[in-house]
Formats: structure tokens, sequence, C-alpha cells
């Protein structure tokens, strides 16, 4: 999730969004099942959270298309905008030696990924934090995101400028667009700010981003 103050909305929106730094809305619970790489998660979900109803179709693209890491990938990645955690929870079952950071605005979201981090056995390799939160030194051999492209394209390109500088020199960034939502115009811009990208894949109207240094 883009880093945005504590308490803040974007200019325009009323009411709770799933880039709420605090939900005020009631935490209706919920559970979301979906399968990846032929495991079942059935993960814990709430209102207030980003697609706390279902597994996102582009994260769906994302997890079924990219390169997930290996058994024997130790990381560090980190899940950016982790909502409620099926990307981080994908990560750190395939990459068991791995410690995943994941990173949301959202209270709330950073609450539920925790939780589901446990429901995989996988709390102690997981740190969830706010984006403040994890320590500058810390470099990344994957960073996984499907951005939100709805805070706009000023938050949104200030997202990408804050953590694809976090990758290590040989590290690799799998992002997720619409392409009607901007996936080529964000696949330019990023190799105009001087990244490697490569469409790794498309399917349903999303692009699955390749960038590296």
């Amino acid at each position: 999730m883009a880093h945005l103050p504590v308490g803040a909305t974007m200019p325009g929106v009323t009411g709770d969004h799933y880039f709420t730094a605090e939900p005020a809305t009631a935490a209706r619970p919920r559970e979301v099942e979906f399968s990846v790489a032929g495991r079942d998660y059935t993960l814990a979900s709430a209102s207030g959270v980003f697609s706390a109803d279902r597994l996102d179709p582009g994260t769906a693209v994302l997890l079924r298309k990219a390169e997930l890491p290996g058994a024997d990938a130790t990381g560090p990645l980190l899940d950016v905008g982790c909502g409620f955690g099926p990307i981080t929870c994908v990560l750190a079952t395939c990459a068991p030696s791995a410690t995943v950071w994941a990173v949301d605005v959202n209270e709330r979201a950073r609450g539920l990924t925790a939780a589901n981090a446990a429901r995989v056995g996988a709390a102690e390799r997981v740190r969830v934090a706010a984006p403040d939160g994890v320590p500058a030194d810390v470099s990344f051999a994957q960073i996984w995101s499907n951005p939100p492209i709805h805070i706009g394209k000023a938050e949104l390109h200030g997202l990408l400028l804050r953590w694809l500088p976090r990758l290590a020199p040989d590290g690799v960034a799998w992002l997720v667009v619409a392409r009607h939502l901007g996936g080529d115009s964000l696949h330019r811009w990023l190799v105009e700010q001087g990244w490697q990208v490569e469409r790794h894949a498309s399917q349903k109207g999303y692009r699955v981003l390749r960038v590296t240094r």
C-alpha cells in the first residue's frame, strides 16, 4: 500500500478504504479460500481491507504467472501492500527458509496478515510492518506487489520509488497491473526511471511485469 501519513485519506475520498490507516468500520470477519501451486489456503479476512471477500483477480494472475520463489530461497522477500496477506502466505510457504516482510498502511490488514502467517505455520518468519517500520538497511531478494493503482499516479510512483531501490543488486520485483488501469504506461515509466522491465505474462486483462536493475 502506498505510504500515507497515519490517519490520512486520499484527497476527495470519504469513509474507509483499503488504504485507510485505521479503518473505523466494524471488522466483519470472513474467510477467503484459494489455491496456488497445488496448495490450498484458507485465510482470515475482514471488511476494511483490500479485496476482503476473495482473492483479487490481479493477485491471482500474479501468483499464477510470476516465478514463485523456490524452496531454497532465503530472501528476504517483500510484499508491498499486503492486505490480509495472500501473497505473503504464498511466499512464506513456497520458501520455508526465507524471511518475508509484509508492509501495509492499513492497521487491520497488518493484523490479519500476522494471523494468517500463523495459520500457515510461518509466524516466526513473517515480519509485518507499517512502511516506516522496515529497517533502512534491509535489501530484498524479491519484491512482490499488486500495487494500489487507485491511490493516484503520483502516489503510485512515490510508492515504487520508495521500495524498488531496496532491491538487492541481483534482485527481482514482480508487479501486476490491469492493462486498462495503466499497465502499459507504468511499464514505460519504469523504463524511463532506469529499470529493466519485461512483460512476463498477460492474462485476463492484467500485465505481470518483471523488474530488475
